[in-house]
């Protein structure tokens, strides 16, 4: 039987940051068997689904806390972000409750299951997301610039300054850094702007849709992802799935989704480590060509049907498991952005 869920998504399409992404993309995953919701928020005078999923710890915790105050018999998930698991559910009380209140927990890499209480492990489960594959895009022997990306918008924890640090320290003459991201640190923003007006090498193109992000992606040599902390990135996903190596700060969310042994690690803040691995992936055929064999291996992890099946299997378990979960009643608005 058809279910009512609402997604709670802390970030709305204007933003288009992974939070988005993922709660849009589960949507779709679900809508063949459900209806669903995505908003902002719920509180106990909404209509009542029969399920919430909840992304963020901190940021959904007051629409969580309502639903299953609400609503002690219906199912509830909370998908933790990397910021949740290495900050928040460490030092914010919200955060902390609302590990306790979900009924499910899902992790976006299985690297962070060791950060959760061991008495909620249990309750954990590790979903890769995924993307749809896209033809690598042959790069013609002509092409005066490789391009390594970085795709992300400007704040701190994604740490944008090491990226453009490293674009002053490159030196194969092909080497070009591109950074795709809007500024949501103004300050940042200045910097970007700033390393734009001085170096040749350094471009930032601000935001950009999502598909259009991802075709320039496709067609760059390598992305780099700098962050200090990371949940499971989306990103990473999109670079697999166009056959574009990956450089990646060597933090536990990175490591998660590239594994331990993947060799275009560096140490998060180190510019000179990063510039180090764009020239070597550029010169060196051979490094590249791992690199690309390392990526392609993890590429199953990363399908559509896989995420599809693992989130509509948790899902169905749990509204299952609650016989008090109302039916689906007509009248429940589709999306909100």
């Amino acid at each position: 039987m058809r279910k009512r869920i609402v997604i709670v998504s802390p970030a709305s399409a204007r933003e288009n940051n992974g939070n988005w992404q993922t709660a849009s993309r589960w949507a779709r995953c679900l809508r063949g068997a459900h209806d669903v919701q995505v908003a902002r928020g719920w509180t106990e005078h909404d209509a009542a689904p029969a399920l919430m999923v909840a992304l963020h710890a901190r940021r959904s915790a007051a629409a969580l806390a309502a639903f299953t105050g609400a609503h002690p018999g219906r199912p509830s998930v909370l998908v933790l972000t990397g910021t949740d698991l290495y900050r928040d559910i460490h030092s914010d009380r919200d955060a902390r409750a609302s590990l306790e209140r979900a009924s499910a927990l899902v992790l976006l890499q299985p690297a962070g299951l060791a950060l959760l209480p061991a008495a909620l492990r249990a309750k954990a489960h590790v979903i890769y997301q995924s993307a749809p594959s896209l033809r690598p895009w042959p790069r013609p022997a002509s092409l005066r610039h490789a391009d390594i990306a970085l795709v992300g918008h400007l704040r701190d924890e994604k740490d944008p300054l090491t990226f453009i640090r490293a674009a002053a320290l490159v030196t194969h003459p092909a080497a070009r850094l591109v950074h795709i991201g809007g500024a949501l640190d103004p300050e940042l923003g200045r910097a970007a702007d700033a390393a734009q007006a001085t170096n040749s090498r350094y471009r930032w193109l601000g935001a950009l849709p999502h598909a259009a992000a991802r075709q320039r992606l496709k067609r760059c040599h390598a992305m780099a992802i700098t962050s200090r902390m990371e949940g499971g990135a989306n990103v990473i996903i999109e670079a697999v799935t166009s056959g574009v190596p990956v450089l990646a700060s060597n933090i536990d969310g990175n490591r998660g989704m590239l594994d331990e042994d993947y060799a275009g690690y560096f140490a998060p803040g180190d510019a000179a480590a990063l510039a180090r691995l764009v020239d070597r992936c550029i010169g060196d055929a051979a490094f590249d060509a791992l690199l690309r064999r390392q990526c392609a291996a993890r590429a199953t992890l990363f399908a559509p049907a896989a995420e599809q099946a693992a989130l509509r299997d948790l899902v169905d378990n749990l509204l299952l498991a609650a016989p008090g979960a109302h039916p689906l009643t007509p009248g429940y608005p589709d999306e909100q952005a």
